[in-house]
């Protein structure tokens, strides 16, 4: 699996039709189909967006979406591309295109989830693309792993090692099938993940609203400052575990603290708004932001961690307000 940072051909993308990630209300419905708007027509202009779109939401989607974005009409349950479409991968001499093809079964069969279409999308979606469909029978989402493209992987025991995932499978099983499918041969194991995504609608600890890779070497760490928040024992404790551990290369990993957004809580509870949870894209990465006094600062250090990409904020409360951020609902395909 490259990194995120290697040159893509595209970046795919689900258009929100139903259920509690559309809304309930009028007003929640447009916020949401707006919010996944603007997080295509900031890709746009880096490289080729293209959202799947439920047939009956083609109009209200090209109305909202910039005419570059290629719409592909297919079934849907729910718009988080990141965690139901496949995952790219490329042969080692770099001339074939692969597609994992993880099982998905609604973030741990989770009550209100759905997931009879969704569960098809990673397949589909290889095919479209031209790659080799590579099937897994490791219940996974891509929001679940952050590789540095060597061989390195970030995954959490609460995700692949979920009892409503997984039941059963041991760490050396999970190792195994990451090494047959994404060329995993260093894996680097997180506890868990942020508090808020333990609540209803979280995805019971996925790495990529905690830490991510922006080079080799570098591990980028959501940095709770606040001891009045329950993440700040979190990032001590994962700053910590990271800065013993070894890369695929055997070298120990340099952690750099991302300062989390000064707002704390919402009417749910601690929030866990993370500018972890960007989208790197051809020549930018696209960053949540969150009207919060910290955005600018923290938008600076991923300015620093990827020299030469224009860094583009988009507000994302209303992805968190559904349980995820920009990284969730995009995934790239990389080129050959």
């Amino acid at each position: 699996m490259p990194a995120e940072t290697a040159p893509h051909d595209c970046t795919w993308m689900a258009w929100p039709s139903q259920g509690y990630t559309l809304g309930d209300t009028q007003a929640e419905v447009e916020t949401a189909r707006s919010t996944w708007a603007a997080v295509a027509n900031a890709i746009v202009p880096f490289e080729p967006v293209r959202m799947v779109v439920v047939p009956d939401d083609l109009d209200v989607a090209r109305a909202l979406l910039h005419p570059d974005v290629e719409l592909v009409p297919a079934a849907l349950d729910d718009a988080w591309m990141r965690d139901i479409g496949p995952t790219f991968v490329r042969s080692a001499d770099g001339t074939r295109l692969g597609a994992v093809d993880w099982v998905f079964n609604g973030w741990g069969a989770q009550a209100w989830a759905s997931w009879e279409h969704d569960a098809r999308i990673g397949s589909y979606l290889g095919g479209l693309a031209g790659a080799e469909v590579i099937d897994s029978r490791l219940v996974n989402e891509g929001g679940g792993i952050h590789v540095d493209g060597l061989g390195t992987v970030l995954l959490t025991e609460t995700v692949q090692l979920d009892p409503g995932r997984n039941p059963g499978l041991t760490r050396a099983d999970v190792e195994a099938e990451l090494a047959r499918t994404i060329g995993a041969t260093a894996f680097v194991w997180l506890p868990r993940g942020l508090t808020r995504d333990y609540d209803e609608f979280g995805t019971r600890g996925h790495v990529d609203i905690v830490a991510t890779m922006p080079s080799p070497g570098i591990v980028l760490l959501h940095d709770q400052q606040d001891p009045a928040h329950p993440d700040h024992a979190v990032s001590r404790e994962l700053r910590e575990l990271l800065q013993d551990a070894h890369d695929a290369r055997g070298q120990r990993l340099e952690v750099v603290g991302v300062p989390a957004p000064r707002t704390l809580a919402d009417a749910e509870g601690p929030v866990d708004w993370s500018y972890i949870n960007h989208l790197v894209v051809n020549d930018a990465v696209i960053a949540c932001t969150f009207g919060d006094e910290q955005d600018d600062a923290s938008l600076g250090v991923l300015a620093d961690a990827y020299p030469g990409r224009t860094v583009v904020g988009v507000d994302a409360r209303p992805l968190f307000d559904r349980g995820g951020g920009i990284h969730c609902i995009t995934q790239q395909q990389p080129s050959l």
